[in-house]
């Protein structure tokens, strides 16, 4: 039976700030452990009001050390946005702080707009077509020390952090296959090409002494409540805060409304419908239904499940009704 993992974006609620963001997170991680989810990755966005993850690395530690067992890690640093000697030397000591806990997803995307990307970088030189080359650099960081290496990262050297893939199209698919790393499709908001991709993916894989058959992580939306029109309501957040990002204007994630639907013109219900077309929302009897229909349709070794919503218990609670829903499905298999 597969796995589960949380996705976070550390989101910065209507009202809310950063700080508040970050000891959410450090709570929900805990209850992630409590419950065997298996990782609890963050993500890298910058210039974003309602993401508070854009020193991924620095989210990390804090997260790791408010646990003991899970698993933390990127999904993912945007490696165009960094030198790869600089996010070796971040992971390593993540890995060095940390051992046997850390894992690295990695992206091509600037997770921003152009003219962040820019601030970020100072120029666009490091084009991201330059992806693979700096993929095999970054790992080699990580590869055991030899007296002809010219260049450390120290930590990082030896230390053998997982690396996987991420990608929302057939490119990351591709790249992972060829590889032979484990790869998690973002289908939680771009499910256009899930099941080419994955089928490419398992098509190509090369065994690699990183990993001998392939691995797939799926990203999926779930808002669990109680009762499906509960969870509907809470639910009305995310698709919110979507349709504010693709309207260009982006904020804190903000709270739950009645009747979201009727708030919809017709583009919107088309845009969310597709982006979020990959989301199970409702009671434990339709998550479960959901969470069943969607491994069957991917096969997918681990689901990274993420739920934006506003109230903190709400949330913890949704987490906690999809773990014992996951649970009776492996019971039952």
């Amino acid at each position: 039976m597969s796995r589960l993992s949380v996705l976070d974006l550390c989101p910065i609620l209507q009202g809310g700030d950063a700080a508040d963001a970050f000891a959410r997170s450090a709570d929900l991680a805990r209850h992630a452990e409590a419950h065997d989810y298996q990782r609890y990755w963050l993500a890298e966005h910058h210039n974003m009001r309602g993401v508070a993850s854009a020193a991924t690395a620095v989210v990390i530690g804090h997260v790791a050390a408010a646990t003991s067992r899970i698993r933390v890690g990127a999904g993912g640093v945007m490696l165009p946005n960094h030198a790869p000697l600089v996010i070796a030397e971040q992971f390593g000591t993540l890995a060095a702080l940390f051992p046997g806990r850390i894992d690295l997803g990695l992206g091509r995307a600037p997770g921003t707009d152009q003219m962040t990307a820019r601030a970020l970088r100072r120029n666009l030189a490091g084009d991201v077509d330059d992806f693979p080359r700096d993929v095999l650099e970054l790992i080699g960081y990580f590869a055991p020390d030899r007296p002809d290496r010219a260049v450390r990262a120290v930590p990082g050297v030896g230390l053998q952090v997982p690396v996987w893939i991420l990608g929302s199209s057939t490119y990351g698919a591709q790249l992972a296959a060829a590889l032979g790393l484990p790869y998690a499709f973002a289908s939680h908001f771009a499910p256009t090409d899930l099941d080419f991709a994955l089928n490419l993916y398992r098509r190509q894989f090369r065994p690699s002494e990183f990993l001998d058959r392939p691995h797939v992580m799926a990203g999926l939306n779930v808002i669990a409540a109680d009762t499906d029109a509960d969870a509907r309501r809470l639910f009305s957040s995310l698709q919110q805060a979507f349709v504010n990002l693709r309207t260009g204007q982006p904020g804190p994630l903000p709270p739950p409304i009645d009747d979201m639907d009727s708030r919809l013109d017709s583009a919107s219900k088309a845009m969310l419908g597709h982006a979020l077309s990959c989301a199970v929302i409702g009671s434990p009897a339709t998550v479960r239904q959901g969470l069943d229909a969607f491994l069957a349709r991917t096969g997918a070794d681990e689901l990274m499940l993420t739920a934006q919503i506003f109230d903190h218990e709400a949330r913890l609670k949704s987490f906690q009704i999809a773990a014992e829903v996951h649970q009776d499905l492996a019971r039952a298999a």
